[in-house]
Parts: structure tokens; sequence; C-alpha cells
């Protein structure tokens, strides 16, 4: 049971950060052509740059979800239940 669990909660972390690799690749892939775009078209203008923002701040915002926020909220966050609910039934 406890071997079951930690195998579901380690195959959830490896698909989300194989989720964040294809969203990072993604935002490689599409910055890259909408650059060319850019430079061909509009090469006075740089408004792929904004997109590039933008994205890259969802993209960070997901890094830290995966790689370093996650973890630390989820233990904390579990162990407060946990707490709570021995407070619950010791009443």
């Amino acid at each position: 049971m406890l071997e079951d669990n930690l195998y579901n909660k380690a195959e959830k972390k490896v698909d989300e950060k194989i989720s964040f690799y294809h969203h990072l690749f993604s935002y490689v892939v599409v910055i890259s052509i909408l650059f060319i775009i850019n430079y061909l078209f509009t090469p006075y203008e740089w408004w792929f740059c904004w997109v590039a923002l933008f994205w890259g701040i969802g993209v960070l915002f997901n890094f830290l979800k995966v790689f370093i926020i996650y973890d630390k909220f989820d233990e904390l966050y579990r162990d407060n239940m946990i707490e709570k609910e021995m407070e619950k039934m010791s009443r």
C-alpha cells in the first residue's frame, strides 16, 4: 500500500516534469519561428519580444511549480492537514 502510494506520487511528479519540458520545447520553437517572421517582415518593430516575455513568465511559473514550490508546498500542506485531522479525531 505504501509502495503504491509512493509510486503514484513519483508517477505524478514525472508526468509534471515531462509536461514542463513539452511546454519549454513549444516555447522555444514558437518563439524562434516568431523571431524569424518578425525579422523578415518587420525588422524595425520587435513585436515578438512581447510574446516571448509574457509566455516566458508562464514558463517560469510552470518551472517554479514543478521544480521548486510544489514539493515544499505539498509537504507543508499535507502535514498541516494531517495535524488538523488528528486534532479533530482527538476531541
